[in-house]
């Protein structure tokens, strides 16, 4: 089982005002100035709190249930749904992953809110979010020319709460990381805490692809990811 960690410098990310005014729903300039500069504020300001870390672990070795649906991992077996099942089932290994953005983008998105300035906490939201998902871009990269140099392709990053992947599951992910390099911990809910984290699993193998996005194959209508390409 081979294990790899990361942690970042926010400028790896490469996040600049015009990305973030597009996820917010704004068009190439449409928004007020007063957005943009609120926004080149709070991009200033993270930079020098988040504390950025990524880890994966790989299995070399998977079992999958087709009648099921199911995709056993270490000593784990997650119920993934037919569409995660079927973007991984020509996969020979697979990869566990973490990554946070630290906890102060959620900790100033909330005292924000609190403090009534809804539109700064919605900043700082919609960043950490950025920063979580760029973080995760650089970590699935680094995996993609790890198996490219064995010969081996990895699959997109699924994450439980999408594509019908039950988001309780994330408690069967974190059983298969129990040193948490990202000190990630979960509610009861099964709710990351830091808030703007994720987890998944990647698929490895000779016979699968890493399509440019994933939508085209999910049904979940009311995902945000819907506006983006990931």
């Amino acid at each position: 089982m081979r294990y790899s960690t990361f942690q970042y410098n926010f400028r790896d990310l490469k996040l600049n005002v015009s990305q973030i005014e597009s996820v917010m729903g704004y068009k190439h300039g449409e928004s007020e100035e007063t957005i943009s500069e609120l926004i080149s504020e709070v991009l200033n300001e993270l930079e020098g709190v988040c504390n950025i870390k990524a880890e994966f672990r790989v299995f070399e070795t998977l079992k999958f249930n087709d009648t099921e649906k199911k995709i056993d991992a270490g000593s784990v077996s997650f119920n993934i749904n037919k569409i995660i099942f079927g973007q991984l089932r020509k996969s020979s290994s697979a990869a566990v992953f973490l990554c946070t953005a630290g906890e102060e983008p959620g900790i100033r998105s909330s005292r924000s809110m609190k403090e009534g300035d809804l539109l700064r906490g919605y900043v700082y939201d919609t960043i950490g979010s950025e920063v979580v998902e760029a973080a995760a871009d650089l970590m699935q990269d680094e995996l993609e020319k790890e198996m490219s140099a064995s010969g081996k392709n990895i699959t997109n990053r699924f994450s439980p709460g999408y594509c019908g992947w039950d988001v309780a599951e994330q408690k069967k992910l974190f059983q298969l990381m129990p040193e948490n390099f990202c000190r990630i911990k979960l509610t009861p809910s099964s709710l990351m805490d830091p808030v703007k984290s994720v987890s998944g699993i990647i698929g490895i193998g000779e016979d699968v692809k890493r399509h440019p996005y994933t939508c085209s194959f999910c049904d979940m209508k009311d995902c945000i990811y819907r506006k983006k390409r990931i």
